[in-house]
């Protein structure tokens, strides 16, 4: 069995050893067709894209990619090819809980929000947006929810993103990439998102760099439709929009996710899915390692910032925005 690996992919080398005859790791970026030809699967982040101009007449039969959006893979041409794919929904959760966390702290202690008198739309209630939710009212906040298919379902609790626009302080965004279709998120703040605004809200956009249309965040910066942006994942990544990143309140490479336990939960995911496919046994066990111990404050405001501070990745990626691709594959994983 040959298998072809993301080489950022952590924690799964030892594993993949014991799983697999050949194991070859590269970068996403460089798997082409003649490399995965005579592979059996592979395993990828959102970096390798999937689809027929790689896949086409090779050997391939399962694909997973140890991340929650599979928009990288052309879901409907494996479908056709016989190609089983699989993702890890839900696996950086706690990440980007974080993250967010860390987010919502910094705007209380620099930008003088009261948090508990702010109102949080969350647009996108899933795995993330949950943790979300859950955080939030920890921190005392009102809280508003949009996702119109849970709404569709029959769901109660949800709401327009129209009535977001007019009562939220704080607006984020935890939906997948959908091009078409009744739920297109592409652009989903747009031009005409940020004219229905009232109270001048931050917005956050830690799903899909597509989710935001660059062009209208700089406008309603320039026009102080809103209070700033908070943003980790871009348009055209990793070439980067250099203008909003010098006016966003914080921006970092696409790492809201990237905490050692998110990793571990992505990679452990993904080699489950990789050994029921191939009927395997799951003789291996994946966990983050361990970290020295920390004496951290008592206050938990202020303890959660020096456990994640995301100032520290927007200055790193400020001086060096060119190696936006770097910074995010040799991301020093931290700890949640």
């Amino acid at each position: 069995m040959k298998v072809v690996i993301d080489n950022k992919i952590p924690y799964i080398r030892e594993a993949m050893a014991e799983l697999a005859d050949e194991v070859i790791y590269l970068p996403g970026k460089e798997f082409t067709p003649e490399i995965v030809k005579d592979a059996d699967a592979l395993i990828t982040r959102t970096r390798t894209i999937c689809n027929r101009k790689l896949l086409e007449g090779s050997k391939v039969k399962f694909i997973g990619t140890a991340t929650i959006g599979f928009d990288h893979i052309d879901t409907e041409y494996c479908r056709k090819a016989g190609i089983t794919w699989s993702n890890c929904p839900g696996c950086n959760a706690g990440a980007v809980e974080q993250y967010l966390h860390s987010i919502l702290l910094l705007l209380q202690k620099e930008k003088g929000m009261d948090l508990k008198k702010c109102c949080l739309g969350i647009v996108g209630v899933g795995h993330v947006g949950s943790h979300i939710l859950s955080m939030a009212g920890k921190l005392g906040m009102r809280v508003l929810l949009n996702d119109p298919p849970r709404a569709d379902r029959g769901e109660l609790g949800f709401t327009s993103l129209e009535t977001l626009a007019q009562e939220c302080d704080i607006i984020t965004f935890h939906t997948p990439l959908d091009r078409e279709g009744k739920y297109t998120t592409y652009h989903l703040a747009n031009h005409d998102f940020f004219q229905t605004l009232k109270k001048k809200p931050y917005v956050i956009n830690t799903s899909r760099g597509e989710v935001f249309e660059t062009e209208a965040v700089l406008e309603a910066i320039d026009k102080n439709l809103i209070s700033g942006a908070v943003i980790d994942v871009w348009e055209n990544e990793p070439n980067i929009n250099l203008e909003l990143l010098d006016k966003v309140f914080i921006g970092t490479p696409h790492i809201a996710g990237y905490s050692s336990d998110g990793k571990a939960n992505a990679t452990r995911m993904t080699l489950e899915s990789f050994c029921r496919f191939f009927g395997k046994k799951m003789t291996f066990h994946i966990s983050a390692p361990e970290e020295p111990h920390i004496t951290y404050d008592k206050d938990e405001n202020i303890r959660q910032l020096q456990m994640y501070n995301p100032h520290n990745d927007y200055d790193t990626l400020r001086a060096n925005p060119k190696l936006f691709e770097q910074l995010r594959g040799d991301y020093h994983l931290r700890k949640e």
